[in-house]
């Protein structure tokens, strides 16, 4: 290995494809090469090193491989006095994998997009080679484990790699123009991306949430603009009086939406499907002149306009919704509970409920509402950088795997 010969290019190929394999950044992942140099003091047989795919598609001769290493000046492998085994040199040992190696390593490699997706190590590893030298390629894949158009590349030092990523004749592969950054600098980026990208989803949340306020105010407006003029407040010595004798005394003139009174209070009021002065005044004429009294009870009616009539909308409707939120949070809420309050069971395992007196369904009973706001789904953190398998190991063991891939 140590004579000065010129290498053909395919003793080049030869020679660069088996120190891949016991380099520094395949070997510590290669399972297999592993097992094998554990076997014999680190000697590997060329039989076996032959049945690694892409060296094998490279040659099948042993003696191009033995030749190939012999002029090869890294000194990075040795080969056996009979010419039949290979091994790493004892003389330069893998590099412990330290945080101080794993910085270095980070500040050594560069990160390139814009390969068009058919792209091939080789022709990447060609474009490359008069360009500094790169210790090791990793052809970055997608989901479907395909080429993404980006690579991580393994320079010999971080000056190196600030060189390379200087330079002009990277910018552009084949027409295409080329992102060319620092691996530490490349993660710095796609961190501030993340970080804006959450900011810019937090601020697209708040303002979704204060357009859909906002319209759901303006609706609210537009229903209580409709509602304009049909409210009716009434207030006197109401002892014993109830909604269901409001009902009775409009029932022929008006229907009523809701009633706001609660049994012994002194006054309510009365939100009415149509106009509540035409309301009050046809219930007035059917009085035959006498005032519209209630259980021969005194009652003052005052038609609400401006804004007490907007305050009174808007606590009505307040009130319509957590009527409707208590029926909804009610229904099914005591399933599989067994016998409930006041209730017992039959024969067939259904539950009866006794009710007292005559029940009456309201009018002010019924009322419509909105469903529940969506909920912002959780995002999945995706590692950047996922090594997989870069090692080749034989066609018997597994299945093809580019250099460097």
């Amino acid at each position: 290995m140590a004579e000065e010969q010129e290498m053909s290019p395919l003793e080049k190929k030869v020679a660069e494809q088996i120190e891949y394999y016991f380099g520094d950044h395949n070997l510590p992942r290669d399972r297999f090469l592993k097992e094998q140099i554990q076997l014999d003091d680190g000697w590997v047989t060329l039989e076996t090193m032959l049945k690694f795919n892409r060296l094998k598609n490279l040659t099948s001769d042993a003696a191009v491989i033995v030749e190939s290493l012999r002029k090869s000046k890294t000194g990075l492998l040795e080969i056996s006095e009979d010419q039949t085994k290979i091994r790493r040199s004892l003389s330069k040992p893998l590099p412990e994998y330290t945080d101080e190696y794993k910085d270095a390593l980070k500040h050594k490699s560069i990160y390139m997009k814009g390969f068009p997706l058919d792209t091939t190590l080789d022709e990447i590893k060609d474009w490359l080679a008069d360009k500094g030298h790169v210790e090791n390629i990793q052809m970055r894949k997608g989901p479907q484990k395909t080429f993404k158009g980006s690579i991580f590349a393994v320079l010999e030092s971080d000056e190196a790699a600030k060189t390379f990523v200087a330079r002009d004749d990277v910018k552009q592969f084949k027409g295409n123009d080329m992102i060319v950054l620092i691996k530490d600098d490349y993660f710095a980026k796609k961190a501030e991306e993340r970080k804006q990208g959450r900011a810019d989803a937090k601020a697209k949340a708040k303002s979704e949430k204060e357009e859909k306020q906002k319209q759901a105010e303006k609706e609210e407006m537009k229903s209580l603009d409709e509602q304009r003029g049909c409210v009716l407040k009434f207030s006197g010595e109401l002892d014993h009086v109830s909604r269901e004798d409001f009902h009775q005394i409009f029932a022929e003139h008006a229907q009523i939406k809701w009633i706001d009174f609660t049994r012994g209070a002194k006054e309510g009021t009365i939100l009415f499907r149509s106009d509540a002065k035409e309301a009050l005044q046809k219930a007035q004429e059917a009085a035959e002149g006498s005032e519209l009294k209630i259980k021969d009870k005194d009652v003052e009616w005052e038609v609400l306009e401006g804004d007490v009539e907007l305050e009174v909308l808007k606590k009505i409707l307040e009130s319509q919704q957590e009527s409707l939120n208590k029926r909804k949070g009610g229904r099914g809420g005591h399933r599989g509970r067994g016998r409930g309050r006041g209730g017992r069971r039959d024969r067939g395992g259904r539950e009866q409920t006794r009710f007292q007196g005559k029940k009456t369904k309201f009018d002010s009973d019924e009322e419509d509402g909105d469903d529940a706001d969506d909920a912002e789904p959780a995002a999945k953190k995706r590692t950047l950088e996922s090594n997989g398998k870069d090692a080749e190991t034989p066609a018997t063991k597994q299945a093809k795997v580019e250099n460097g891939s």
